[in-house]
Parts: C-alpha cells; sequence; structure tokens
C-alpha cells in the first residue's frame, strides 16, 4: 500500500475512535472508575453486601476504557509515524498495527451494541427437542454440543444443570449455566427454532429427513433481587436423576422439577449431589424467569418464558442447517449464511451471533 493511502486509512480510523469515544459514553465511564475506586478503597466495602457486584462492575468498566484508550494511543502513534519524513517502505511497517486498530474497533463496536439491561449477566440456554422423536433428539443434541464447543472456544465456564436424554439417542432437553463476560448479550440471538435438514443416520433407506429443536437463552438475574414466589404457587418432583452411566451417576431420588403454577413455569435440576442443591440452583433459575415476567408486560414474552418459544415446526425456524442436497447454515434474520456447515457444528458461530446484534 503505498504512503498515501495508509495516511488517509489511519486518518479515518482516528476519526471513526474520536466518534466512538461519546458512543461507548467513555467520559462518563472515566468518571464512574474512579468513583467506584474511592468506594472499593473504603474502611467499610468489604462489609457490603454487594461488594462482589461493585467489583464485577469496575472490571469490566476497566476493561472497556483500557481498550479504547490503548486502541487510541496505537492510532495516534501510527498517525504521528506517518508524518515523518520516512519512505514507502518505511510507512508500510504500520500496517500490522492498522490491522490490530481495526480489530479493537470491531471489538469496540460490539460493545456499544451490548448495552441492554441484561447484556453484561450470566446466562442460561436450554434446548428442547422438537417432535419426530430419535431424529429430533439427536438434533437436539448435536446443538447441546455446538454451543458447548463454542464456551469453550470463547472461554467461558458452563454447567450442565438438567439433561433428560431421548429413549435411544440424543436429548430430549438440557440446560446449561454459562459464565462469561456479556454471555447473555452474545447468546440472546439464539432464542428460536433450529431447524436441520440430512440423509437421516437412522433411516435404513438414507431417506432426507427434517428435524427441529427449540432454544431459549434468559439471562441470570442478581438472586438479592427480591422476587415475590408464594410456596402455595409452586409444586415441587422429586425424582431419581438420569445420566450417561458410569460410577459418577447420581442414583439417588435427588433430581429437583419445579413448576410454577400461575405461569407454567416448569425448571429441572439435577446435576449437584443434593436435593437441596438441587432445589437451591432450580430456584435461582425460576427466580431469574420471573423477574423477567416482571418486567415484561407483553403477552408474546410471556408466552416464550413459559416454555413455548414458538411452535417447534416448519416455518417458524430462525437458523437453518442444511447438509443435503448442499451444504449451507442460513440466518433467515440477517441473511448470514456460511457454507461449512461441519465448522459451525462445531462451535464456529460467531459470525452468526454478531450479525444478529448488528442488525
Amino acid at each position: 500500500m503505498e504512503k498515501r493511502e495508509l495516511v488517509s486509512e489511519v486518518e479515518n480510523l482516528n476519526n471513526e475512535l474520536d466518534s466512538l469515544r461519546r458512543s461507548l459514553d467513555y467520559d462518563n465511564k472515566v468518571s464512574k472508575i474512579k468513583e467506584l475506586d474511592n468506594l472499593v478503597n473504603s474502611e467499610e466495602f468489604w462489609n457490603n453486601s454487594n461488594s462482589n457486584k461493585v467489583m464485577s462492575e469496575l472490571a469490566n468498566l476497566k476493561s472497556s476504557v483500557s481498550l479504547f484508550e490503548n486502541t487510541l494511543k496505537k492510532a495516534r502513534e501510527a498517525r504521528e509515524f506517518l508524518n515523518l519524513d520516512i519512505s514507502e517502505e518505511e510507512a508500510n511497517l504500520v500496517s500490522e498495527d492498522i490491522n490490530s486498530i481495526k480489530d479493537s474497533i470491531k471489538k469496540l463496536r460490539l460493545e456499544i451494541l451490548l448495552n441492554g439491561e441484561f447484556d453484561k449477566c450470566n446466562a442460561y440456554i436450554e434446548i428442547h427437542s422438537g417432535a419426530g422423536g430419535t431424529e429430533s433428539n439427536d438434533w437436539a443434541n448435536m446443538l447441546l454440543r455446538m454451543y458447548l464447543r463454542y464456551f469453550e472456544k470463547k472461554g467461558y465456564k458452563y454447567t450442565i444443570v438438567s439433561q433428560a436424554n431421548g429413549e435411544e439417542v440424543g436429548i430430549k432437553g438440557a440446560i446449561v449455566d454459562v459464565k462469561g463476560e456479556n454471555a447473555f448479550g452474545y447468546l440472546k440471538g439464539e432464542t428460536g427454532v433450529h431447524r436441520l435438514v440430512r440423509i437421516s443416520p437412522f433411516d435404513s433407506n438414507k431417506r432426507r429427513h427434517t428435524s427441529f429443536a427449540s432454544v431459549l437463552v434468559t439471562p441470570q438475574i442478581d438472586t438479592k433481587i427480591e422476587v415475590n414466589i408464594r410456596e402455595e404457587d409452586l409444586k415441587i418432583d422429586v425424582y431419581r436423576s438420569s445420566g450417561a452411566g458410569g460410577q459418577s451417576v447420581n442414583t439417588t431420588d435427588s433430581a429437583v422439577r419445579i413448576t410454577h403454577i400461575p405461569t407454567g413455569i416448569v425448571v429441572t435440576c439435577q446435576n449437584e449431589r443434593s436435593q437441596i442443591k438441587n432445589k437451591d440452583k432450580a430456584m435461582e433459575i425460576l427466580k431469574s424467569k420471573l423477574y423477567l415476567l416482571e418486567k415484561e408486560t407483553i403477552d408474546k414474552k410471556l408466552n416464550e418464558l413459559k416454555g413455548s418459544v414458538m411452535d417447534v415446526n416448519f416455518g417458524s425456524q430462525i437458523r437453518n442447517y442444511v447438509m443435503c442436497p448442499y451444504t449451507l447454515v442460513k440466518d433467515v434474520r440477517t441473511g448470514y449464511e456460511v457454507s461449512d456447515v461441519d465448522r459451525v457444528l462445531d462451535g464456529d458461530i460467531e459470525g452468526f451471533l454478531e450479525s444478529y446484534l448488528k442488525s
């Protein structure tokens, strides 16, 4: 690239960062950091029940401000370097810095998009197989694997809270506890019906089959928030945990299913070793869902949180995964598509998540 082109590109990047400063609310974040630093350094801080929440907020603010400041510094230094009396060859030394600045700006723009009330929360992701028995159960299990691989690549911590296995293969449903920066913000667009088209490995005639599974993502709400749950509104069932086999399977009647009668919300938990811990975890998930119901008055949202995200059938899907007669994964909402289905099912879904955020 010629020097004049590099000068123009670096100038555009500097202008973009100047514009991003306001969108990121940079000045207010700097002021907030000073305020929270003073609070953290006070003698009474660690006696406060909200201390962990404050520390988390402070860490997020510092991370955001640091990314912006480091990117701006690189852009300013690149501009100053190109303004020197240097050769074309020397000017091209900033090419690597330009790519780094572009990557950072991309992250900053995503941060602006992740500004919803619950976007910074951890998340619960639920997967339920649609009609079709073996085919749909296998598809639900493939989706579960896809998300777990994505969490591993993203550095998110996860725990399978509940899993109901299919009679022959796959799963009927699962709930995963996901912890990581902006977990709900990134994953919220996955809520909906996912459709798979393939030659069935379970059909001896090798016919093409269509399978459906639904995904529901909810934020993990601060458990200190007051949510009025009356004991008489709860139906609590205890049952034997199911697992994949082996010595680690919990064979006692410790799995818990809680039904909130007024709303019809059902939450199960079987991952913990004791009935008490399973009940506590199930109540935590229920509390998050009920809090959202209090925040949302729209009937559509109410129906979604009752567990019927939408009809799990043809025409209601948000994304198609086609493995035959051609290979393509396409999001019907954004138009974003990838031809390498195996790569997507191996957890490479970042492009789909980002395209939804930008839509």
